[in-house]
């Protein structure tokens, strides 16, 4: 198995090499590791220092794209590399390189496809006890939307097999760690998480500036890789959420209308109406998000059966082109045919010529020649019995 360590890098060039370093050179299950390293624009020397740390390939984007692009370059690239298993790191040195072989572990044995490091939140020393109860609360938040347990939704750490990382299609530009884990429990990818451990903070994080834009991001994004993958469901819960306030508005109206109150309340009549009408435009706009969820779908197949003959391409070994034989066609071969039939010859009246000895009809020398013809000249006397219709069609060699 191939292993490819692909690690996005924006301005990383005091800690891109401690990190290289630290990738182990061997591990059970693996016969080959490389590392890929995704310049995301940098304006310092990460692509220089990444190159005299060692880093097996380097992929330059020309401008600063963030964090989903690089993430998504990198899958792409390590896939036409040939890998098998492709663990992302970070480039500050966050995650223990020797924890990758934990990573790897769970899919070399075959018993999962998606693995995430999981950094124990609740025991980490290097998180405040606010951002501990946000990550608990996150995780749990993805788990409900994504089918799956995971421990650390946020971590950066994780591993994806081969045919994992063909179906992955981040389409956020704020990150790729929450709409992975939603899409690998959408498509029944086997999801599992294992404990690593992390390095002391080497500088704050740049993917957000505070705790309230990462919240609102968060948010939205779970949101929308929701109703991305389950718009009927989405829809029909707000909508069914809709017609219940319409209809309680309704029976209030009702209520008091019975009661004999009848000349007030009209703003409650109106108010319903609304929330039943609403409701009922959500579950129809349900309907039609699902039809063109379908139409997605189909669009992501194709995509994965285009990464998959891209890949073979790559990983089919080139062989140079056979040089074509270029063969002159041969000269036919001149045959010639001895007339024996004799008999009929003497009831013609044409009197016979001996035949020459071999040696002589070889040699061209000796007695009297027999009568002969060339293939493909002039046919023989018609006259002559023997030969009327006598026509050879051996075929030449």
């Amino acid at each position: 198995m191939k292993l490819i360590v692909q690690i996005p890098a924006y301005n990383e060039e005091t800690t891109i090499a401690q990190t290289l370093h630290d990738i182990p050179k061997k591990i059970d299950g693996i016969t080959a590791i490389e590392t890929l390293v995704i310049d995301d624009g940098s304006s310092d020397h990460t692509i220089d220092a990444a190159r005299k740390a060692g880093a097996n390939h380097i992929l330059q984007l020309k401008t600063h794209r963030g964090l989903s692009a690089a993430f998504v370059s990198g899958i792409d690239n390590a896939l036409r590399l040939g890998a098998d298993i492709i663990v992302n790191t970070d480039a500050d040195n966050q995650y223990t390189g020797a924890d990758i072989a934990r990573l790897v572990a769970p899919i070399v044995r075959g018993s999962a496809e998606v693995v995430i490091g999981d950094r124990e939140v609740a025991k980490s020393p290097h998180m405040s006890p606010f951002k501990r109860s946000l990550q608990r609360l996150g995780s749990w938040s993805v788990g409900l939307a994504s089918g799956v347990r995971v421990s650390d939704a946020t971590s950066g750490f994780r591993a994806f097999s081969r045919e994992a990382a063909m179906q992955i299609n981040v389409f956020n530009p704020f990150t790729y760690t929450l709409e992975t884990i939603i899409q690998s429990g959408n498509r029944n990818l086997g999801v599992q998480s294992v404990a690593v451990r992390t390095n002391p903070t080497t500088r704050p994080s740049r993917l957000y500036r505070g705790i309230g834009t990462y919240l609102r991001k968060s948010v939205a994004t779970i949101f929308r890789i929701y109703t991305l993958y389950k718009p009927l469901k989405t829809f029909f819960l707000i909508g069914s959420l809709l017609i219940l306030a319409g209809v309680a508005i309704g029976a209030r109206f009702l209520w008091f209308f019975f009661e004999g109150d009848r000349g007030g309340h009209v703003q409650s009549l109106i108010l319903a109406a609304v929330f039943l009408i609403a409701g009922f435009q959500t579950m129809l706009i349900g309907l039609v998000a699902d039809l063109i969820s379908v139409n997605r779908r189909l669009s992501e197949e194709v995509l994965i059966r285009l990464r998959h003959m891209r890949s073979q391409e790559h990983r089919r070994p080139h062989r140079e082109p056979r040089p074509q034989r270029t063969t002159e066609p041969a000269e036919p071969e001149t045959k010639w045919v001895w007339l024996l039939d004799e008999n009929k010859l003497e009831d013609s009246g044409i009197t016979p010529v001996s035949a020459p000895e071999p040696e002589a009809a070889a040699g061209g020398g000796g007695g009297g020649r027999r009568r002969r013809r060339r293939r493909g000249g002039a046919r023989q006397h018609a006259d002559l019995p023997g030969n009327r219709g006598k026509h050879l069609t051996e075929g030449q060699e």
